[in-house]
């Protein structure tokens, strides 16, 4: 009961303030406009009043920030539910897209279709989704998966997938038109939310929804990879069918993000912990939690990122900065107090 209390406060507390970020996030920006003009034009634009004056400000709040704002938020969801559902098929609290190198698998397939196809579209989002599946069936396979894996095994296998990808784009980078491809896709790989767009949302957003709303809903069967294969399989359920609808739906899901935004770590390893911290380890809890605690965390970094400076910051370097040293603080955690 207590557990259920906490987990109703949370998604209240995260509800409201995703809505005020969300309001924050589209009165702030480079234009400039008062409290005043930003009511007027929303008010006008739902009464459907839009006077002259207030057309640019309309487009940058509704055709400029508002998809912006729905980007952010379904990357950071959907990031954040795969890292969960992940370190629980695995019973790993450090396993995330990022660090089993989804996220370099689909970054790949996503460079490579840039490079064949010169823009992000439905072929670079198919060969983002097949390397994205690709590089985490190889760490399954490398880390001996079809028993019991001891962390550091599926973690090394991680980053020897993460290794072999982000060596394959440096070759795309390489023989990539350095007028036009390569600088594309350097700072694509960098993640950034710049090219929203309400069309350019139909690559990536289906793969994302799809992949988030089934992994939300095999959210109970992941908590019976926790008893152990065997213990599963006498409650009546297939651990490996768990398991493998896990991955596939995660490379679905990060392959979807990547294609968005770009590569952003460390947001699937750092929210599911903050989650888990705030409503218990039940995943039919913290993934609904971390859906939305993602959603916020994406939001607030890339508002901070496009006002921090004169020049954007790309979003892959602040959840970079934030997550590596969380990293640091759970590894610690985990190893307990030195003899």
């Amino acid at each position: 009961m207590g557990s259920a209390n906490m987990y109703g406060k949370t998604v209240l507390v995260c509800s409201v303030l995703f809505v005020a970020l969300i309001v924050l996030a589209l009165r702030i920006g480079h234009f400039d406009m008062t409290n005043g003009e930003f009511l007027d034009v929303i008010a006008d634009t739902v009464t459907n009043s839009l006077r002259p004056d207030e057309e640019l400000a309309h487009q940058v709040v509704f055709d400029i920030r508002l998809p912006r704002i729905m980007l952010a938020a379904l990357v950071g969801a959907g990031l954040a539910v795969c890292g969960a559902s992940l370190q629980g098929a695995f019973q790993n609290p450090l396993v995330s897209p990022d660090l089993l190198g989804v996220c370099s698998g689909a970054g790949f397939g996503c460079a490579l279709g840039i490079l064949l196809f010169n823009e992000i579209g439905v072929p670079a989002a198919v060969l983002s989704f097949i390397f994205g599946i690709g590089s985490i069936v190889l760490v399954f396979f490398l880390s001996g998966a079809k028993r019991q894996s001891d962390m550091l095994s599926i973690v090394l296998s991680g980053i020897i997938a993460s290794a072999i990808f982000t060596a394959l784009i440096s070759l795309v980078k390489y023989v990539a038109d350095t007028s036009d491809q390569l600088p594309a896709i350097t700072y694509w790989l960098m993640g950034s939310f710049t090219n929203a767009s309400f069309s350019t949302m139909v690559y990536g957003a289906v793969p994302i929804l799809v992949g988030t709303i089934m992994l939300l809903s095999v959210r109970w069967k992941i908590n019976m990879l926790s008893l152990g294969d065997e213990d599963c399989r006498a409650s009546g359920a297939d651990p490996s069918r768990i398991r493998w609808t896990v991955i596939a739906m995660s490379a679905l899901c990060a392959a979807g993000c990547v294609v968005e935004s770009g590569i952003i770590g460390w947001v699937g390893l750092v929210i599911p912990h903050i989650s888990r911290s705030l409503v218990g380890p039940n995943h039919g809890h913290s993934m609904p939690a971390a859906c939305i605690i993602g959603a916020i965390f994406m939001l607030a970094i890339d508002t901070v990122a496009r006002n921090a400076t004169a020049s954007e910051i790309p979003v892959g370097i602040l959840t970079a900065l934030i997550g590596a040293p969380f990293f640091i603080v759970v590894y610690n955690r985990m190893r307990g107090p030195s003899a």
